[in-house]
């Protein structure tokens, strides 16, 4: 296992990000562009990490880093089925968001859709749709269910994906808001409703003990929210079969 740290939110650098011991830390000196352009540069060298580290166990501080991390991995010669675990869809654009938050973009630019500055600046081949598993994803904006639903990914329960995992080799990111803020204070963007923590963590614990998970990623709190202590706790419990 090869732990690494990615203290960068929208392509801006993060304090107190606390990440489990022995890790790396990967902070280039990125330029002061569009944080897309920004984002391209700081992911691909978290593909080049990826793609020499066995095992990879990446802490970030966006949902964006899924991009560097499948990228590393088809560097390897692995493509893989990604099991991304929020409260959130995470699949808009351009033309649907409502806010212009890029955060809320992630697995549409994954699956090739909207801007792509970033999926092209890793090398990342675009994942098809019936490779991708969204897990929870309770708070769609409108557009945005209609956009999932029109879509082929597969849109599940965290009892679901525990009960019945994908096949072939599985890349698992987990967005801590995925967790309801009662488990999982000091998030960004919290959205009640949600499974607990300790739900979460067997379902997670579930997929890793099919021996086919290839790499995990954690989307941190924001350590400058108040419970961000109870947030580190909460996610190492969370992350504990994979360090």
């Amino acid at each position: 296992m090869t732990m690494i740290s990615v203290p960068f939110f929208i392509g801006e650098p993060m304090s107190g990000f606390e990440v489990p011991e022995p890790h790396a830390t990967l902070r280039p000196a990125l330029p002061q562009t569009r944080p897309t352009e920004r984002m391209a540069v700081l992911y691909e060298r978290l593909a080049a990490m990826v793609a020499e580290s066995p095992d990879p166990v990446v802490y970030a501080g966006d949902c964006l880093s899924i991009m560097g991390v499948a990228g590393g991995l088809q560097r390897r010669g692995i493509e893989p089925t990604v099991v991304f675990f929020d409260a959130h869809g995470d699949f808009h654009t351009w033309e649907t968001t409502p806010s212009g938050f890029l955060g809320g973009m992630p697995l549409a630019m994954l699956t090739g859709r909207g801007e792509q500055t970033i999926v092209d600046g890793v090398g990342l081949r675009p994942i098809d749709d019936d490779r991708i598993w969204l897990v929870d994803g309770r708070d769609l904006d409108p557009g945005e269910d209609e956009a999932v639903a029109a879509s082929g990914i597969h849109h599940v329960t965290i009892d679901e994906i525990a009960e019945n995992p994908p096949p072939g080799d599985l890349y698992v990111h987990v967005d801590v808001d995925v967790v309801d803020p009662a488990d999982m204070p000091a998030t960004n963007y919290p959205s009640p409703g949600g499974p607990s923590a300790a739900a979460v963590a067997r379902s997670v614990a579930a997929l890793h003990a099919t021996g086919r998970v290839v790499a995990f990623s954690i989307s941190s709190w924001n350590p400058a929210l108040e419970g961000a202590d109870v947030a580190a706790n909460a996610t190492r419990r969370i992350a504990a079969p994979f360090l």
